[in-house]
């Protein structure tokens, strides 16, 4: 699932999870435990969002493998925001096969940078979040579009490539997502 900050991938995924019983391996999510729990880990990734720069690919696969490496999760998992860039697009495919599992479908949600601001600024006040604020999203979003367009140029080669209007209402969204799913 891709999407820059504020797409809605994180309500995407969770619709599926509960939907069809997946795992969502959120990035952020990952982070967000390392830096509420005070980790060493944490406290670096802590430092690099609040630059408003990616953390490093090897913090994010060293959190990542362990999921992949459950069993219980095994062809069950969502990945929520990752890969960002070549590097993790291509380490990821070797980690799967090396576990026996694959990339069924891969979702972009679209969404224009004036309408993820007002999405920003919604979520920072319902969900009291830390890492959403104005100046450090534009900088995340910035980032991500410039960093993540080579990625999402991988993938678009891929049939199971799908690139969704994100501004649409969340149901309408699950609702073309599940469409997908049962092709």
């Amino acid at each position: 699932m891709f999407g820059p900050p504020g797409a809605g991938k994180g309500t995407q995924a969770q619709h599926l999870v509960k939907k069809y019983s997946y795992y969502q391996l959120s990035t952020g999510n990952l982070l967000r435990n390392e830096i509420e729990n005070k980790t060493i880990i944490g406290n670096q990734i802590s430092e690099l969002i609040g630059k408003g720069e990616m953390v490093t690919d090897a913090i994010v696969d060293n959190l990542i493998l362990n999921i992949i490496k459950n069993e219980k999760y095994k062809n069950k998992i969502i990945f929520d925001g990752y890969p960002r860039n070549i590097y993790q697009a291509k380490n990821l495919s070797k980690v799967l096969n090396e576990n026996n599992q694959k990339i069924d479908y891969i979702f972009f949600l679209n969404v224009k940078k004036e309408a993820i601001i007002k999405r920003i600024e919604k979520r920072k006040i319902l969900e009291k979040r830390s890492d959403d604020d104005a100046e450090t999203i534009l900088k995340r979003y910035d980032t991500y579009m410039e960093v993540t367009k080579p990625v999402l140029d991988y993938y678009s080669n891929n049939r199971n490539f799908h690139e969704l209007d994100g501004t649409k209402e969340i149901n309408d969204i699950s609702q073309k997502i599940e469409e997908i799913l049962k092709v």
